[in-house]
C-alpha cells in the first residue's frame, strides 16, 4: 500500500491542536511533513482522505487517575453536531453531511455502463440462490419433514461464510486477465457446468428426494459455494466500477440482479412448472431440467463475453501487492474495531424477529391449501415494486445516515410478521376468494418494500465504509455477518417447528374410529407409517406459531434495547475510524 496521504491544505502540517466549545476533547495530529502529499484533494476527498486520518487520535478529558481507554469512548465521544464541528476545522469538511455537500449530476455514460454489467453478474449469482432457498425446498416440501428440510437449508451457508476464503480472491489473481475477472471468469464456468449436471441427473434425484436428501444437499452447497464466490470478486469490482459519487447505486445494481435472478428461479419457475398453471393458461409446463439447461447457457454466453469482449480496468490492481496472509491480518485487525465488533454482534441477531416468517410461513400456506401457482403469481406481481423500492431506498440511504431506511423498515417487517402468523391461522379454506387474493397480493408488497429497503440501507452503508484498498474483502466481512444473521436461525426454526409439535394419526375402520396418538407422525417416517395403515395424520399442537412468537419477542427486545442505539452511534463514526493502519 502507498505511503503517500493526502492532506487538506488547511492543516498546519507541523502540528494541530482543536479544542470544540462544547465537549471537552482535545484533537491532536502526529507530524507527516515528510511523507504528506500536499496537492490539492481531488473532487471525491470524502473518500480519499479517509485513510490520511489513521494519525489522528481524538483525545477524552478525563480526571487525573481516570482509565483513558479510545475504544470505550469511540462510540459516545462527541455528538453528531460536535464531531462535524470539529471535523470541518480539521478536514475542511471531511465530516459534513455528505447529503449537504453533495451536488446532484448527470449519470456517465461508463457509470451506466457498469451498472449494467454489474446488475447482470448478480443475476448469475440469483439463479442458484433462487433455486437452492426458494423453487426446491417447496417442491420437496411435499415429500420431507421440516427437519430433513432444515437439512437441505444448509445448502445456503456457503453464501454466508465466504469470508472464510474471500482474502485468497481478493489477493490471489492472473494480471493479465484482471484481478476479479480471473476469479469470475473460472466461477461461472464451473456454476454452469454443475446446472448442466444437476438437469442430467434431476429425475433420480428427485424420484426419491428422502433417500437422495444428503446429495441433493451437497449439489446445492455446492452450487451456492461458486456462486458466494464469484459474489466476492463482483463485489470488489463494483467499488472500482461505478464512481465515487454513485457508489451508492453498487447496492440498487445488486438488488435488481439478485432480486431478477432470485425470482426467476423461484416464482417464474414455480408457476412455469405447476401443471394447473399449464394447463390453465394452455402452455407446456417447464421441467426442472430444461429450466437448468437454458440457465447454464446463459451462464455460459455471459462468461464468453465477459472474457473476450469486457476489460477491466488497471484501477483494480491497485491492491496486487497484498498477500494471502496480510489480508487475513487485515480481517483480523478490522475484527478488533470495537465498531466493528458491534456491528457484527447487530448484524447476527438483527433477523431472528422475522425469521420464522421467511422460512416457514410460505409453507404452511401451501399445507393449507394455497396452490403453488398462486404464491407465484403473488410473488411476480410484488417483483417490479421490489426494483423500483431498491432505486428510491438507494436514493433514500445516499447522505449522512444511511442506517434511517434500515432502522425504520424494522417495525413494519415485525409488524408483517406478525400478521403472516395471523393470516396461516385464520386461512380460508379454497378455493380463496378474490377479496382475499388481492389482500394476499398486498400484504407480500409491503413485506417485500420493507425487505427491500433494509437490504438497500444496509448495503449502502457497507459500501460507505469498506476501504476500497481490500474492497472485496471488506464488503465480504460485513455482508457475510448480514448473510449469517438470516441464515443460521433457519435450521432451528425448521427444527423447532416440528419440536413443538404435535400429532396424531387417525386412522378410520368400517365401523368404528381408531384414534392412534404418535408423535412419530410429526417426522417424516411418522407421516409413511400413517399412510401405510390408511390413516391421517392430524395436527394437535402446531410448533409454528410457538417458534413464530419466540422469534418476534426476541426481535422487539433485541431491536429496542440494542439494535436502534448501537446503529445511531455507528452512523456517527466518521468514515476514516472504520479504516485500520496498513502495517
Amino acid at each position: 500500500m502507498s505511503a503517500t496521504r493526502n492532506k487538506s491544505p488547511s492543516e498546519d502540517p507541523q502540528s494541530l491542536r482543536h479544542r470544540s466549545s462544547n465537549a471537552n476533547v482535545v484533537v491532536e495530529a502526529r507530524d507527516y511533513t515528510s511523507q504528506i502529499d500536499m496537492s490539492p484533494l481531488p473532487p471525491f476527498h470524502k473518500k480519499a482522505i479517509s485513510s490520511s486520518l489513521d494519525g489522528i487520535r481524538i483525545l477524552p478529558r478525563v480526571p487525573a487517575g481516570s482509565p483513558s481507554n479510545l475504544e470505550d469512548v469511540e462510540l459516545s465521544l462527541l455528538s453528531e453536531e460536535e464531531r462535524i464541528s470539529a471535523g470541518r476545522n480539521l478536514q475542511d469538511g471531511d465530516a459534513r453531511s455528505s447529503a449537504g455537500g453533495a451536488k446532484t449530476t448527470a449519470m456517465s455514460s461508463r457509470d451506466k455502463k457498469a451498472m449494467t454489467l454489474l446488475i447482470i453478474l448478480y443475476l448469475i449469482q440469483g439463479v442458484p440462490l433462487g433455486l437452492a432457498l426458494g423453487s426446491v425446498p417447496f417442491i420437496l416440501r411435499e415429500h420431507l419433514s421440516y427437519s430433513q428440510l432444515g437439512v437441505f437449508a444448509l445448502s445456503s451457508y456457503p453464501y454466508s461464510l465466504k469470508l472464510l476464503w474471500s482474502p485468497i480472491v481478493d489477493s490471489t489473481f492472473h494480471p493479465s486477465i484482471g484481478r476479479r475477472k480471473s476469479w469470475i471468469i473460472p466461477m461461472q464456468l464451473i456454476i454452469g457446468s454443475l446446472m448442466l449436471y444437476i438437469a442430467s441427473n434431476v429425475g433420480r434425484l428427485m424420484e426419491n428426494p428422502a433417500d437422495n436428501i444428503h446429495e441433493l444437499t451437497f449439489v446445492f452447497t455446492s452450487l451456492v459455494l461458486f456462486s458466494a464466490t464469484q459474489d466476492i470478486a463482483v463485489d470488489g469490482w463494483a467499488l472500482t466500477l461505478l464512481s465515487q459519487e454513485n457508489l451508492s447505486y453498487a447496492s440498487t445494481c445488486q438488488t435488481i440482479g439478485l432480486n431478477t435472478g432470485f425470482f426467476a428461479s423461484f416464482t417464474v419457475f414455480l408457476a412455469l412448472n405447476s401443471e394447473a398453471f399449464a394447463e390453465k393458461w394452455g402452455i407446456p409446463r417447464l421441467e426442472l431440467s430444461t429450466y437448468l439447461r437454458f440457465c447454464s447457457l446463459l451462464c455460459f454466453g455471459v462468461t464468453f463475453w465477459l472474457t473476450f469482449f469486457e476489460t477491466e480496468g488497471s484501477e483494480s490492481l491497485d491492491g496486487s501487492e497484498m498477500t494471502v496472509t496480510s489480508v487475513y491480518k487485515t480481517i483480523w485487525n478490522i475484527c478488533k474495531l470495537k465498531h466493528v465488533q458491534a456491528l457484527i454482534v447487530m448484524h447476527f441477531f438483527a433477523k431472528i424477529g422475522f425469521q420464522a416468517n421467511e422460512a416457514v410461513t410460505s409453507l404452511k400456506m401451501i399445507e393449507k391449501g394455497l396452490g403453488r401457482e398462486d404464491l407465484a403469481i403473488v410473488v411476480l406481481i410484488d417483483f417490479p415494486f421490489q426494483i423500483l423500492g431498491g432505486y428510491f431506498a438507494a436514493k433514500w440511504s445516499n447522505g449522512d445516515r444511511p442506517l434511517r431506511p434500515w432502522l425504520w423498515a424494522f417495525w413494519p417487517r415485525l409488524g408483517f410478521a406478525f400478521l403472516s402468523t395471523l393470516i396461516v391461522y385464520w386461512f380460508p379454506t379454497p378455493p380463496l376468494s378474490y377479496g382475499f387474493f388481492v389482500f394476499l397480493i398486498i400484504h407480500t408488497v409491503l413485506q417485500g418494500l420493507a425487505s427491500t429497503i433494509q437490504f438497500v440501507g444496509i448495503s449502502a452503508f457497507h459500501t460507505r465504509i469498506s476501504d476500497p484498498l481490500i474492497g472485496g474483502t471488506y464488503m465480504t466481512l460485513l455482508n457475510t455477518f448480514t448473510n449469517l444473521g438470516g441464515t443460521w436461525p433457519k435450521y432451528f426454526v425448521l427444527k423447532g417447528v416440528d419440536y413443538f409439535s404435535e400429532a396424531y394419526c387417525e386412522v378410520k375402520e368400517a365401523h368404528s374410529e381408531l384414534l392412534v396418538k404418535a408423535a412419530e407422525c410429526v417426522s417424516d417416517r411418522g407421516k409413511e407409517v400413517c399412510s401405510e395403515i390408511d390413516g391421517q395424520c392430524i395436527t394437535e399442537r402446531d410448533g409454528y406459531y410457538y417458534v413464530s412468537a419466540i422469534c418476534m419477542s426476541f426481535g422487539v427486545l433485541f431491536l429496542v434495547f440494542y439494535i436502534i442505539p448501537t446503529a445511531r452511534k455507528l452512523q456517527a463514526l466518521p468514515v476514516y475510524r472504520w479504516r485500520i493502519n496498513p502495517e
